[in-house]
């Protein structure tokens, strides 16, 4: 039997682990959020996470920012919304900010061309990791698994294979699977 959920005992606390989630997130934190909050501090099931993840998806801004804002609010108000953006963006920035002189600095060293190269193939392998993980969750989705499989093959096949853009293939296959899910629904 799955343990019980937790909820986050302060502000404080969310301040705290958001701000480790995005400590570990260099190149992409929505996998480590999902370890974090679903695995790891069980504050959420994986089914809640992907209906957070769905509303930051479609609010403007950084998906990441607005999970931590609707979860944060969700627990404390204004406060805890406030403190788990906080956590998202206060240190985070600070060391970018630190990055950003030294890659001034070191921009034209091969060693350091590499090490990017290899970040952005580590940030596809979070990103791959975490769809497989929450896979399973598929089946309960209104879509249901085939039409999911369909539309992340044509998402792939726009953006990486014919090289579209993202905008318009997001709001050409999103605004299908909306209409679908929404026909199913009914």
């Amino acid at each position: 039997m799955a343990e019980p959920l937790r909820t986050p005992a302060s502000p404080l606390e969310l301040f705290r682990v958001f701000n480790r989630l995005a400590l570990q997130g260099f190149g992409g934190v929505l996998p480590v959020a999902q370890r974090e909050l679903v695995e790891r501090e069980r504050w959420l099931t994986r089914e809640q996470f992907l209906e957070l993840l769905s509303l930051g998806q479609v609010l403007p801004g950084p998906n990441i920012v607005n999970i931590a804002l609707l979860f944060g609010d969700r627990h404390f108000g204004w406060r805890g919304g406030a403190a788990a953006v906080a956590g998202m963006l206060v240190v985070p920035t600070l060391i970018v900010l630190v990055l950003a002189l030294v890659f001034a600095q070191w921009r034209d060293q091969p060693q350091v061309v590499g090490a990017l190269r290899g970040m952005g193939a580590v940030a596809s392998g979070l990103v791959i990791a975490t769809a497989l993980k929450l896979a399973p969750t598929l089946k309960k989705s209104a879509l249901g698994v085939p039409a999911c499989v369909v539309l992340a093959v044509l998402t792939f096949a726009g953006v990486g294979g014919l090289r579209w853009p993202m905008a318009w293939v997001v709001l050409a296959l999103g605004g299908a699977a909306c209409a679908l899910a929404w026909r199913r629904l009914k």
